[in-house]
């Protein structure tokens, strides 16, 4: 911990950062005080900081700050810069790697980002994907009843859209009333939820905070990592995996990404 505080110390003395987008005890915080750091920590629960990000730059676009990544947490930023929410050059990450017991948890596959790691011990991932067999594995009307069902529970409290680090949009289609009516619960089912589907394709990068958020307990990060198997498997393309590689979704016509023939 001690040579993490050490390096955002050094970092806001030179001025090399105007703020450091951390933790204090187990709650966001922008440390821009070198005397506060004292406070900075790495709990076990988790906030969307790359989508607090944005609200920061918006403020201060001309700011350039500092924030604490994990693995999935990285990869939100990736996307967010690809998607030009966020500047990369403005952006100093620090990674923090996922205990065993994490990553367990969060049956993350890959628990640590590419940056220089600062605390923790990088660990093997989870790869695991009994969720989305359990569900493949049922007959077509079964799955669809077992969806049906699961949407009918939500309450449309927006927490899934809420903490999503990958819904950034200034106005979002699902409070249009066309298509969520107002006062109705459950919302429309299951085009509430396909709907946020279909815009995590090509950006969920399988953080898990959705499905952490939803009171409902419904399984969202099964619906979004099926999407995501989706995408890779059509498509070649794997959200966050690399800042060069654009969204394939983005730019499909402009000449630079060539269909496979298996989709013709």
């Amino acid at each position: 911990m001690e040579e993490l505080r050490k390096r955002v110390k050094e970092l806001l003395e030179k001025g090399e950062i105007d703020g450091f987008l951390g933790y204090r005890g187990s709650f966001p915080y922008l440390f821009t005080d070198p005397a506060d750091l004292k406070d900075l920590e790495v709990p076990s629960e988790r906030y969307p900081l790359p989508k607090i990000l944005i609200s920061l730059f918006r403020r201060r676009p001309e700011g350039r700050f500092g924030v604490l990544v994990r693995g999935c947490e990285e990869r939100g930023i990736v996307e967010l810069v690809k998607n030009a929410k966020l500047e990369r050059d403005k952006v100093m990450m620090i990674g923090v790697a996922c205990s065993k017991e994490q990553a367990s948890s969060c049956r993350c596959p890959k628990p640590y980002p590419d940056v220089p790691v600062l605390y923790g011990e990088k660990v093997e991932g989870v790869q695991a994907r009994d969720d989305i067999e359990r569900i493949e594995a049922m007959e077509e009307g079964e799955r669809l009843s077992f969806w049906l069902y699961e949407f009918s529970k939500c309450i449309k409290c927006y927490g899934c859209r809420n903490i999503c680090p990958q819904c950034f949009c200034d106005t979002c289609t699902l409070e249009e009333g066309d298509l969520v009516k107002r006062g109705v619960l459950p919302p429309e089912v299951p085009a509430f939820h396909l709907v946020r589907a279909f815009h995590m394709a090509g950006r969920c990068i399988d953080c898990g905070l959705c499905e952490e958020a939803c009171p409902a307990n419904i399984p969202l990060r099964t619906l979004y990592r099926k999407v995501r198997e989706g995408v890779k498997g059509l498509l070649g393309y794997e959200p966050g995996a690399s800042w060069e590689e654009k969204e394939p979704l983005g730019y499909l016509g402009d000449g630079r990404y060539e269909i496979p023939e298996r989709l013709i």
